[in-house]
């Protein structure tokens, strides 16, 4: 009779438990729509539309701009520069990110101080960093110059392939330590008991970590990898600081093209549909990299250990 007596309370008391915690979801969601939902409808808008970001005479023009963006030559070109930085960029980072946050994952004191050392320049303006390098690596009075080194004085920014590896060197320097910090998080989390039955098997530590903390970090390399992507898509303030997208177009991406298309040509329902495409190439990167995960994507990478 108690038990029957007291589960209408406890479901009451567990229902209005449930509806004061989605309550609590709220704030989030009406940020989330005011934020996001709503400005990409907006855009979503503009590109089907005309206009010179200047006037308030907004033409509604239908297909137009979306004609003229997909004909024009430049914009594969954009796409192409896009996805090789994306590529060369994961292929440098990926590995740097993941053997820093196995080593940084260690108990001693002094890799503390290393971890919070290497996380500086992910506290710094991308628009700062790039600033710097560019007078670092001026071959007139850059560093090169002022320490008289030959190899240090070669115009980096003026060459489409010393330009490119430019950019890649900039960007790695400055988002590795955020995914090392996902990584070291990530190898913190595999229990000790795996690392301790391999060395009762004689294993090392080259073998430990293929056989264990590389499977055991499977969906975290899927997530510090859809965001790598993700974000290699809206590299634009680096980039303009850097290079403006030159030499020539050599290292014009697409942010950069919307940009180039809306603020200086004036064409904002072209540069509209830029953006649209941004929004899908990254929309489908990010499902394909989920798809890639498994089925078992959302679950923790302890479960069945």
């Amino acid at each position: 009779m108690t038990t029957a007596g007291t589960s209408p309370s406890r479901s009451a008391a567990r229902g209005s438990r449930s509806g004061f915690l989605g309550w609590l979801a709220v704030p989030a969601l009406v940020f989330f729509v005011g934020f996001l939902i709503i400005p990409l409808l907006g855009v979503l808008f503009l590109s089907f539309s005309s206009w010179d970001g200047i006037s308030t005479n907004i033409r509604w023009t239908g297909l137009v701009s979306w004609k003229a963006v997909l004909a024009n030559p430049e914009l594969i070109h954009a796409l192409w520069i896009t996805f090789l930085i994306m590529l060369v960029s994961w292929l440098v980072q990926t590995p740097a990110s993941l053997l820093l946050g196995v080593f940084l994952a260690g108990r001693q004191r002094y890799r503390a101080v290393l971890a919070v050392l290497y996380f500086i320049p992910l506290l710094l303006s991308s628009a700062a960093i790039a600033i710097t390098y560019k007078a670092l690596l001026d071959p007139n009075f850059g560093l090169g110059a002022g320490l008289g080194i030959p190899l240090l004085t070669q115009d980096w920014l003026g060459e489409p392939v010393l330009a490119f590896g430019t950019i890649i060197f900039v960007v790695s320097w400055q988002f590795i330590p955020f995914h090392s910090l996902i990584y070291q998080g990530g190898v913190r989390q595999i229990p000790a008991s795996l690392y301790e039955a391999a060395e009762l098997d004689g294993a090392g530590r080259i073998r430990k970590f293929f056989n264990i903390t590389l499977p055991q970090l499977k969906y975290t390399i899927i997530t510090s990898s859809t965001l790598m992507v993700v974000g290699s898509l809206v590299f634009f303030d680096l980039i303009f600081v850097l290079t403006e997208g030159g030499p020539g177009d050599a290292t014009r991406v697409l942010a950069l093209d919307m940009y180039k298309t809306g603020w200086q040509a004036n064409l904002m329902g072209q540069a509209a549909a830029i953006a649209t495409i941004l929004v899908l190439v990254g929309l489908a990167l990010a499902l394909l990299l989920r798809r890639l995960g498994g089925r078992r994507y959302d679950t923790s990478q302890l479960e069945g250990v």
